[in-house]
């Protein structure tokens, strides 16, 4: 059955997967941003992934801001489910993490209250892998959906902090309110081919890898997932009853630094890639000025895996392999 589909920050990475996904099934979509300037780029992007140039017609465009009530009301209107992408994700941390932290969580609870008003119960919201794995954790751990980050933890960045306080925002207040039928998707490092020239920080940091910007890291491990995979998990949960309530881990693999370096090289030999893995202890204390590094300490040389199953068994994710997630974003990124 085809849905009427309010996507917010439709204009991002896996945003546009997803408009992409909805389309080809049927749905009609409306989609936010915060100016309505990027309508036609967004159309672009999508025509070459469309099976029929007929569905454009079925999306439109509305304009909505994470830290304003105004227009969430009239957005709602027709609407028959609410997938909820947009968030900020910034390539460095800002100097105040409110400026992060307070749009986020305020989009989030602005979707579902003004989901809630107008009878919509269905809500998808894109959450991340660092809502889960930013705790305490040791050598073979596994991680899996059940887990929540500490706020308070060494490894907390301001971005996820904001996600995972935006989550946690999303779950209280359908707690309060049990109508609502929430489905939260929490990718990992999200891989793969970009529909235009723009592109998520995802990719930035395969970018820096491959351009010689990134010269030395330290050997820290990434949970990693493709953008088809992403994006199919948000449609996929429209549709699957079972999904409601549950969280899901969407990654493939947990790989290392070390290992994903030799994918890169695999599908760019001559790349300007990283030659030199920085030492633990060099790690910690270049941590002492740079907040980025030192979110990446507590995982250096350890090695970790994911459980999916849920995203398999419940939503009929079939995984990219990490390989092929790899060699579609250099290929992606020199086009």
């Amino acid at each position: 059955m085809t849905s009427a589909i309010l996507l917010t920050g439709i204009t991002g990475f896996i945003a546009k997967r997803i408009a992409a996904d909805l389309l080809n099934a049927g749905h009609t979509i409306r989609g936010s941003m915060r100016s309505l300037d990027p309508i036609q780029e967004v159309k672009e992007a999508l025509k070459p992934v469309l099976t029929d140039r007929a569905a454009l017609t079925r999306l439109s465009f509305v304009t909505l801001d994470l830290t304003s009530d105004k227009g969430w009301d009239a957005a709602m209107d027709g609407i028959d489910a609410v997938i909820h992408t947009a968030s900020p994700f910034p390539g460095a941390s800002p100097k105040d993490e409110n400026d992060l932290i307070r749009p986020a969580v305020d989009g989030a609870l602005r979707a579902l209250r003004a989901a809630q008003v107008a009878g919509v119960t269905r809500v998808v919201l894109t959450s991340s892998v660092v809502a889960i794995m930013q705790r305490d954790l040791t050598e073979g751990d596994i991680i899996t959906p059940a887990m929540w980050s500490d706020i308070t933890h060494v490894s907390m960045t301001a971005y996820a902090k904001s996600k995972t306080l935006a989550e946690r925002a999303a779950w209280d207040f359908v707690g309060k309110h049990p109508e609502m039928q929430l489905t939260t998707i929490n990718p990992g490092l999200v891989l793969g081919a970009r529909l235009d020239k723009y592109y998520g920080t995802s990719l930035d940091l395969i970018a820096q890898m491959i351009t010689g910007k990134l010269p030395v890291l330290p050997n820290f491990g990434l949970a990693v997932v493709d953008v088809v995979d992403v994006a199919k998990a948000h449609v996929a949960a429209l549709s699957a009853p079972k999904s409601i309530g549950k969280r899901f881990l969407l990654a493939s693999d947990y790989i290392m630094a070390k290992e994903l370096i030799a994918l890169l090289h695999k599908a760019a030999p001559d790349a300007k890639l990283p030659r030199v893995i920085v030492p633990k202890l060099l790690a910690r204390a270049i941590g002492l000025v740079s907040g980025q590094v030192r979110s990446l300490v507590p995982l250096i040389g350890k090695q970790l895996s994911v459980d999916n199953t849920t995203a398999r068994d419940v939503l009929g994710i079939d995984f990219t392999p990490k390989e092929e997630a790899v060699a579609a974003s250099v290929a992606a990124l020199r086009r």
